[in-house]
């Protein structure tokens, strides 16, 4: 696999870049990443993997856009109320990147489906907002033994870390249990600072950007936490812990999680 002279000049920052080059652009080109989730998260993440120049991007979303998404969801625009987010991010992240390919999944990330999708896949990017999906992309990464990195945020707070990347801990070694649903809100409930998603986002696209070129230091082992009202950071240190074996995908997260579905 080669550069094509276009792909030269769409890529010249990262060819003349040191610890990325023209080995690391390709490794790029290579590289399969499903991002679950094209809203607050996924949508710097994915702006972000298509610009550099990751080969095959999966985006899973069951999701329309809605007019409050506009707030953060800036790859969207009010004339793409209604219609199904993961197709019109495709459409408009074709025309920032045409060396791209993308597989749009309009369905809800499940049981069913996970470990089908994440087989096809070298990296796996949550950009969900509930704990379920969380839980249940956490065991599927581990069973297909996929690097998943995580992002999550809140009002004013955002967190990344990268789980189950050569052996490291998970999200369950982080997390163990569920919060109780009541002491969980989420953006919709409570709101969220419209830059938050995409201060977070670009961390996470930046950890992918990592992974796939074997560059710098991983947060793998790490959760790295992110105030914008003070500007502070804070990176915590966690092992793996053996507490929790992952032989199977739970049969219910809704339940795990101490949702009640009707």
């Amino acid at each position: 696999m080669n550069l094509s002279t276009r792909e030269r000049k769409h890529y010249d920052r990262h060819l003349i870049l040191d610890k990325i080059g023209e080995k690391g652009q390709l490794k790029l080109k290579q590289a399969k990443v499903l991002v679950i989730g094209a809203g607050g998260l996924g949508c710097p993440v994915l702006q972000y993997l298509t610009a550099a120049g990751v080969g095959t991007i999966g985006i899973i979303d069951p999701d329309v856009v809605d007019q409050s998404n506009l707030q953060r969801q800036i790859l969207y625009t009010i004339d793409d109320i209604g219609a199904s987010k993961a197709v019109t991010a495709s459409k408009r992240l074709s025309k920032l990147n045409p060396f791209v390919q993308f597989t749009v999944y309009q369905e809800k990330l499940t049981t069913k489906n996970a470990i089908s999708l994440f087989e096809i896949y070298d990296i796996i990017v949550d950009g969900s907002d509930n704990f379920e999906t969380r839980y249940l992309t956490n065991d599927a990464a581990i069973l297909t033994d996929k690097p998943l990195v995580y992002g999550a945020i809140f009002k004013f707070e955002g967190q990344v870390s990268v789980f189950n990347y050569n052996g490291s801990a998970t999200y369950r070694c982080l997390y163990p249990t569920p919060p109780k649903p009541e002491t969980s809100p989420n953006c919709s409930e409570i709101g969220v600072l419209g830059v938050l998603p995409g201060i977070i986002g670009s961390f996470q696209a930046n950890e992918v950007i990592k992974i796939i070129c074997n560059i710098g230091e991983v947060l793998a082992n790490k959760l790295l936490i992110y105030d914008t009202l003070s500007m502070r950071q804070v990176l915590l240190k966690y092992e793996k812990s053996d507490a929790y074996t992952v032989t199977s995908l739970d049969k219910d997260y809704a339940f795990f999680v101490g949702y009640r579905l009707p």
